[in-house]
């Protein structure tokens, strides 16, 4: 359908689209639970470069998906201040409300991919080609989008699992992930190794139909 450099050109962009999504999530959230500090800091915005970080959102993608053919990388994180927030779970709140955001516009393409064929697609008077590219765009954002919610679920800092899974763990556990080369290096291989078969797994369940890229997250 779409090879070599055009693929991870694509594939480059909707990471950057799905990573807006999770940031401005991330800020609508703790918007209303009480804390403006993303607001004010002017990251309540699908402006793309209001997110980017150099490394996470361009050298570290762009070189895993060179490397190892997986997607890792994350947006700048929005700032918070948890005193502001109402209730008890405000900062888990916040924390769970970007990869809940991916996984909603993973099942929301997803369910599209599943009941939107390429003859319906067509129905609009596109060409052939441009309903199977439509149905494949739709199926590579939802698995982009399921890949990114997994990784970031890694509780490693400054993935949002470190801001969730860390009332689980003793903080003896904690102090280790995030220190920064074991942490990097377990990103890596759960990223490499284990995320992917979940992945597929969900875009499959969703979908309906088995997983064409093999790869991964932001």
């Amino acid at each position: 359908m779409i090879s070599g450099l055009a693929q991870y050109a694509l594939i480059y962009i909707i990471i950057v689209f799905s990573a807006i999504v999770h940031e401005y999530a991330h800020a609508w959230t703790a918007e209303q639970l009480g804390d403006t500090t993303a607001k004010e800091a002017g990251r309540l915005t699908l402006n793309p470069f209001r997110h980017i970080d150099f490394f996470g959102t361009v050298l570290m993608p762009l070189l895993s998906l060179l490397a190892f053919r997986v997607f890792i990388g994350w947006a700048k994180p929005v700032p918070i201040d948890p005193r502001a927030l109402r209730g008890r779970l405000g900062e888990l709140k916040v924390a769970a409300a970007g990869p809940a955001a991916n996984l909603i516009v993973a099942v929301i393409l997803g369910l599209a991919v599943r009941f939107l064929s390429p003859a319906a697609v067509r129905g609009f008077g596109l060409p052939a080609e441009a309903g199977n590219l439509t149905i494949f765009v739709l199926g590579l954002t939802a698995y982009i989008n399921i890949f990114i919610a997994l990784f970031n679920l890694i509780p490693i800092a400054p993935l949002d699992g470190s801001r969730i899974l860390p009332r689980v763990l003793p903080p003896s556990a904690e102090g280790l992930l995030n220190r920064s080369v074991f942490g990097l290096l377990l990103a890596v291989l759960v990223a490499t190794i284990l995320i992917p078969p979940l992945a597929g797994f969900l875009f499959t369940a969703i979908t309906g139909q088995g997983s064409f890229f093999d790869g991964g997250g932001s």
